[in-house]
């Protein structure tokens, strides 16, 4: 259902956007009441919330997010009800998702809202979409072509080979996220290719909700603040419009705060000031991920308008205090973190300090993304290997050049190879 207009679509499993004109605009699921009340709940993992979710076939043994109260953490922060949810590789905890971060859900999400016979999504990332997709895409033979920045590559390592219906492309030399993005707008008009769609498939924003699924099942209720670094606010959004689905009567929504990392911070800039960070600063965050130079603000059911209504706030904090985060976390709780997993509970802490968050609030903290280095303590992973290598040319026709690359790379490949 459109968020501006109203108006309805069946879902193919490949629409993105509604096709009346008006301002740019999000579709949003709409389940019937026997799904929204999701009063039968079956198995474990991320499908054990399909009734929620906008698939047409689901996926075995995929995990989900863990849910726990976070006793001792809270307390070095000065808050007496913490909850985590905790995305990634913890077996203590049972967290067991593939390539260590909530991207998982995500991904698994998008390839089950699929028609029987998808073109081949195109995706651009920063690092942790890219490896989500790519071994979902692998376990479950769907053709995708994937757009990294160099620097991602060394995340990405898996349990085992990709499959060849995985391409990835890498962007060598200065490229950021920002000129991935780029990249694959112009990649998804190649022939049988499509854009995956980013925060505008409503499969990512519903897969990424599920941890405030989890969450309200864990506590007995939506939490009063919802705490998560953002780069595009997708995840946020989506945790906001699974709260709206599930809360009861006159039950508020949670607050949402963003956190991202300075000296690159579009988000808060947009909110704080209406101004735009500097794009130069862009390799400078500690968490990369969270570089997305074209995040959705003002679109219709986007990041300022999930903000307003759930009262909340963009919070910024710099390198130093998310890598002394992280260390802080595996302190306390004996595995490592992300660096965006970092900066939340950085700006958490902050905001603790600041008395913008009280003493008893209900908290519920997204830890987007942890356990890669016990992971690879337990796990034999494999490097992905790229299925191209396209020098980045600085400035306006870097992406034309490699479309152009990507275009006769394909021309000479095997009709039907990766398909």
């Amino acid at each position: 259902m459109c968020s501006s207009c109203g108006a309805r679509y069946e879902d193919d499993g490949l629409i993105l956007d509604c096709s009346r004109r008006h301002e740019p605009a999000f579709l949003r699921t709409a389940y019937g009441t026997e799904d929204a009340g999701a009063a039968e709940h079956t198995g474990t993992g991320l499908f054990r919330h399909a009734r929620l979710l906008p698939v047409a076939r689901t996926f075995p043994g995929v995990p989900g997010p863990v849910v726990y109260r976070a006793g001792e953490l809270g307390r070095r922060l000065g808050l007496t009800r913490l909850w985590v949810a905790f995305n990634g590789y913890w077996p203590e905890r049972g967290a067991r998702l593939p390539t260590c971060t909530f991207k998982d859900l995500e991904a698994y999400t998008v390839l089950g809202r699929l028609p029987a016979d998808p073109p081949v999504l195109v995706i651009p990332s920063a690092g942790n979409t890219a490896a989500a997709f790519a071994w979902a895409a692998t376990r479950h033979q769907v053709p995708c072509l994937i757009v990294v920045p160099a620097p991602a590559l060394d995340g990405m390592r898996f349990p085992g080979p990709l499959d060849p219906c995985v391409r990835i492309v890498v962007l060598d030399g200065d490229a950021t996220y920002s000129d991935a993005i780029a990249c694959a707008d112009l990649l998804a008009r190649l022939p049988g290719h499509q854009a995956e769609g980013g925060s505008r498939n409503v499969a990512r924003r519903d897969g990424l909700g599920t941890v405030m699924l989890a969450a309200a099942e864990a506590i007995g209720g939506l939490p009063q603040t919802y705490v998560q670094a953002v780069g595009s606010g997708t995840g946020a959004i989506g945790a906001h419009e699974a709260a709206r689905r599930i809360r009861s009567g006159d039950e508020p929504l949670p607050r949402l705060l963003m956190c991202q990392n300075t000296p690159f911070a579009p988000l808060y800039e947009a909110w704080r000031s209406g101004g735009h960070a500097p794009a130069d600063r862009e390799h400078e965050p500690l968490a990369r991920e969270l570089t997305n130079r074209r995040p959705p603000f003002t679109v219709r059911g986007g990041v300022r308008e999930v903000l307003v209504e759930s009262g909340g706030d963009v919070l910024c904090v710099g390198n130093e205090a998310a890598l002394a985060a992280m260390a802080l976390f595996e302190e306390i709780e004996g595995v490592d973190i992300e660096p965006g997993a970092g900066v939340a509970l950085a700006a958490l802490a902050d905001a603790v300090r600041s008395g913008r968050v009280g003493r008893d609030e209900l908290i519920l903290l997204n830890v987007t993304g942890g356990g890669r280095a016990r992971q690879a303590g337990d796990l034999a992973l494999v490097p992905a290997e790229p299925w191209l290598r396209a020098v980045w040319s600085p400035g306006g026709e870097g992406p034309r050049a490699v479309a152009e690359q990507v275009g006769r790379q394909l021309s000479t490949t095997t009709s039907g190879a990766g398909r």
